[in-house]
């Protein structure tokens, strides 16, 4: 009876404990991390209080708010670069990231290409600007910036051409990956 009883609290023990997911470079449509969407500007350096945060100095200096606010590790690696929006109370308008470690749930970052992109996400739009190809996805409010220099020659200096998502090679890698909260 016993060997039963130990037998059945073994089993509830492996069986019963969930794996919990590590979520400190995790990146959804709420949260990156241990920033919040509702999360407000002013608290950056509360969340943040284990990491570097540099606030654009210039802007300090001149009594503006900061424009943008660079988070680094304390080892000087830097993870985030994050948007203030204009509201009377403000909160983070947009996170681009700088760390790979940073992934969707789908596990793409910011070395990711846009094969893998396409593998991952149902693309939305791709729009084209002077240098840059930006690329929305269906599924999530993670955007991704692909240089022209990526792109056929063919391509790179056409200003005037929409590039469509058949012309972007599955190699072309990711620029800057972003996050737009509104």
């Amino acid at each position: 009876m016993k060997f039963l009883t130990t037998l059945f609290l073994l089993c509830l023990l492996v069986f019963g404990c969930k794996n919990e997911v590590d979520t400190t470079f995790l990146i959804t449509d709420a949260y990156v991390g241990v920033l919040e969407k509702e999360s407000l500007a002013r608290d950056i350096e509360l969340i943040y209080a284990q990491d570097s945060v540099v606030k654009d100095t210039m802007a300090l200096n001149l009594g503006n708010k900061a424009k943008k606010v660079k988070i680094y590790e304390k080892g000087g690696k830097h993870l985030l670069t994050l948007t203030p929006s204009a509201d009377s109370i403000p909160t983070i308008e947009n996170v681009r990231f700088e760390d790979p470690r940073y992934k969707t749930e789908k596990g793409i970052n910011v070395e990711s290409t846009f094969g893998d992109i396409k593998k991952a996400y149902t693309l939305k739009k791709v729009i084209t600007s002077r240098n840059n190809v930006l690329v929305l996805v269906k599924e999530s409010k993670v955007y991704f910036i692909i240089s022209k220099e990526e792109l056929p020659s063919s391509l790179r200096y056409a200003s005037s051409v929409n590039i469509e998502a058949v012309q972007i090679p599955d190699k072309a890698k990711v620029k800057y990956m972003m996050l737009g909260w509104d």
